[in-house]
C-alpha cells in the first residue's frame, strides 16, 4: 500500500494554488483588511476567548489564513504543515501582513520534534484536521507534548457522525453508509475537485482518510494526560458537507436545510494539560 502520506500530501499540495487563488479563504482581503479574520476563527471566538499574549502552534495549518488570524488577535503563532507549497504561500502570506506568525514544514506525528515541546499556551487544530490522520491517540500525545503546563487544546472539526452520512440522494434520508469508529483501514477516495470555488483541477486526486468518534477522541485526549474542559456540538459546518441537503447560513457557515437537529454537523473540543 502507498504511504498515506506521499498520497494526501500530493493531492493538498495541488490544492494550494487554487486556494490562495479563491475568494473563499480570502487571501487578498487579509492583505488589504488589517482588522480581517477567517470566518473559521471568527466561528470559533466565542469558546476560544482571548488569545492575547498567548505562545499558540497550529497544526495541520495549511495556507495559514487562520494562523495569520490568530495572529491578528493578539497570539505569536507557529503554524506548522506538510506541504511544501502550503508553508511557502502561509509564509508569504504572514509577510504580506506583518503578522507575528513563522510557519514550519513537518509532518504532524513529528511536530514535538520540530517545534519546542511543553512550551506552548495554546495548540489550535481548525476545521478538516483529524481525518487525515490514521491514529488520534497518537495526535493527542503530540499535542500533549507541546504544551506547556497548564496549556490548553483547541479544536473544531467536522462531526464523525456527519462523515459516515451518504450525500447526494434524492430522498430526505440521512443515510449511513461509512465507517463512524477509528478503523486501521483507510477510506479511500478519487476526486481531482477541491473545495473553493475553482477551474483547477487537482492532478493527484487519490487520498486516503479517516474517521474517528467522539468517544475515540475524548479517550485519546485524556490518554495523553490531558483534562477535557469542553465539548460542544454545532449544527453547522464551514464547508457544504452534503451537497442539495445544506443551505449557506452566513459566516462561511452551512447547516441542513430542513431538520436541522437531526445530526450534528461539527464540534468543539477544550483541554488542558
Amino acid at each position: 500500500m502507498a504511504d498515506y502520506r506521499e498520497l494526501n500530501r500530493a493531492n493538498w499540495d495541488d490544492r494550494v494554488t487554487a486556494h490562495v487563488e479563491s475568494p473563499d479563504y480570502a487571501v487578498a482581503r487579509f492583505c488589504a483588511e488589517p482588522g480581517f479574520i477567517s470566518d473559521v476563527v471568527g466561528f470559533d471566538l466565542p469558546l476560544l476567548g482571548d488569545v492575547a499574549g498567548l505562545r499558540g502552534a497550529h497544526l495541520q495549518c495549511h495556507i495559514g489564513t487562520d494562523t495569520v488570524s490568530l495572529a491578528r488577535l493578539g497570539a505569536s503563532m507557529t503554524g506548522l504543515d506538510f506541504s511544501a507549497p502550503a508553508v511557502a504561500a502561509a509564509t508569504e502570506l504572514a509577510a504580506a501582513t506583518a503578522a507575528d506568525a513563522t510557519f514550519v514544514q513537518s509532518d504532524v506525528y513529528s511536530a514535538a520534534d520540530v517545534l519546542d515541546p511543553g512550551s506552548f499556551d495554546l495548540v489550535y487544530a481548525s476545521i478538516g484536521s483529524l481525518c487525515w490522520l490514521p491514529d488520534v491517540a497518537r495526535w493527542a500525545r503530540v499535542v500533549a507534548a507541546l504544551l506547556r503546563p497548564g496549556g490548553r487544546l483547541f479544536t473544531r472539526d467536522g462531526h464523525p457522525m456527519l462523515a459516515t452520512l451518504q450525500y447526494g440522494r434524492d430522498d430526505d434520508l440521512l443515510v449511513v453508509t461509512g465507517p463512524y469508529f477509528e478503523t486501521a483501514a483507510p477510506q479511500e477516495s478519487e476526486w481531482r475537485g477541491t473545495y473553493v470555488s475553482t477551474d483547477r483541477e487537482v492532478r493527484h486526486g487519490l487520498t486516503h482518510q479517516w474517521n474517528h468518534g467522539l468517544g475515540d477522541i475524548v479517550t485519546a485526549v485524556l490518554g495523553a494526560g490531558l483534562t477535557l474542559t469542553g465539548l460542544a456540538e454545532h449544527d453547522s459546518v464551514p464547508w457544504n458537507a452534503l451537497p442539495g441537503r445544506m443551505m449557506n447560513v452566513g459566516g462561511g457557515e452551512w447547516r441542513l436545510a430542513e431538520g436541522t437537529s437531526r445530526v450534528p454537523c461539527s464540534y468543539t473540543l477544550q483541554a488542558v494539560k
